[in-house]
This record gives C-alpha cells, structure tokens and sequence, in this order.
C-alpha cells in the first residue's frame, strides 16, 4: 500500500514481491525507514504495518517506526480510538503528534521539536521498550532503551541504523537511553540520559495490568 511515500505490506520481506521489485528499482534517497515487523500487540495487517505516518497542526509530517511494545500504556488510552490499526506502537505515535501540537503556538524551530521529542521520550520509556526512530521532514531521531538491540555504522555519506550489523564495516552499539537527531548525516542534538533502561523480565507484564499502574 502506498501512502505519502511509504510502501507496505502485511507479508513477510522474503515473500513480498513489491519489495523486491522496490529495491530493484528505488532511486537514491537522503533518508530511508525500513522496518519488518514482529507482532506482538496488533493483528497482523497492512493497517499494522509501519511506519505510521502524519502532519501536525503546522503542516509538518512526522513518520515513526518502532521496534518494542508499550506495557504501561495508560496515557495513550484515549487514542485508540482514533486508530487505524489496532496497534500500541500507532497509538503512541497519535499521542506524539497531539503532544507537539499542544506546543504548537507557532511554527517550532528544530531545537524546539527536538526538546518536545526528547522529554516525550524519556517519559514513555519508563517500564516500556522504546527503541524508535522518527523523521519529520529535518530531523532524524534515533532511540533505543534495551541494550544490544540497536547498531549504528557511520559512513562518508552518514550513518545507518539497524537492530543487527548490515555488512562487514565497524559497527557500534547505540547510546542506551539517550535520544539523538540527525540532519544531512551529521550529530546535530543529544538529549537528556536517562533511567528508563527496558529490561527483559518487565515482558512478563501485560499490557492490561500495565494500563492499570
């Protein structure tokens, strides 16, 4: 399915046809999101697929992609109804997006929009595996709150993101619990270091009793 730019498709990458004839084709691109799912909370659908994409108030899209699952899900209840899926990783992006456009006053600077990511960062990470990464047309944001779940690769033309090592160069574990944006390939923010470390033994929670804590 093709919307703004983004292609998906419920089946998996080795089946996909149009992913194939996507790669064989695809023209040269300054920022690319990929992501292959492992459901968890959701069917699995197109509607489920990510990333999960839209504007705010001010017009600017803002596109997501997340690996993990949202165990203390409270604050995001009153977005599932508005859903297309039936996903936990949707429903933080919508709550995202109506955070920043409650900071929405007027049109938010890069270091604005990254000050609003970073804190709404720290606050989700807490008890919840948060590895992610965000665009917004400038910004690339980048991360991940368990360790040795993420690697990065910095080349001559920027850096690649990927949850295992893609090919034989020198590939680095990503800053734990610490977001940090991108733009035209170089480090431009680092945010706050934080506490909300995700461990594996917080999986045996569900996401019921966690809409309760």
């Amino acid at each position: 399915m093709y919307s703004g730019g983004c292609v998906k498709d419920s089946l998996k990458a080795s089946e996909s046809r149009e992913l194939s004839g996507i790669l064989d084709s695809i023209s040269p691109q300054n920022v690319v999101l990929g992501h292959i799912r492992y459901a968890t909370v959701g069917k699995i659908c197109t509607l489920n697929c990510h990333p999960f994409s839209a504007r705010d108030n001010s017009g600017r899209q803002w596109t997501l992609i997340h690996n993990g699952t949202i165990y203390n899900a409270g604050r995001l209840v009153h977005t599932y109804k508005d859903r297309l899926g039936d996903t936990d990783s949707e429903a933080m992006f919508l709550y995202l997006i109506e955070t920043i456009n409650t900071k929405q006053k007027k049109i938010l600077s890069a270091e604005q929009r990254f000050s609003i990511v970073d804190k709404f960062v720290c606050e989700m990470s807490y008890r919840n595996k948060l590895n992610l990464i965000i665009y917004d047309g400038e910004l690339l944001y980048v991360h991940k709150n368990m360790e040795e779940t993420m690697k990065y690769c910095k080349y001559a033309s920027g850096y690649i993101f990927a949850t295992k090592p893609l090919d034989k160069n020198k590939w680095d574990d990503f800053p734990t619990a610490q977001l940090c944006a991108y733009k035209d390939g170089e480090l431009v923010f680092e945010g706050e270091k934080h506490g909300g470390i995700f461990h594996s033994n917080l999986q045996s929670i569900t996401v019921t009793d966690a809409m309760h804590i």
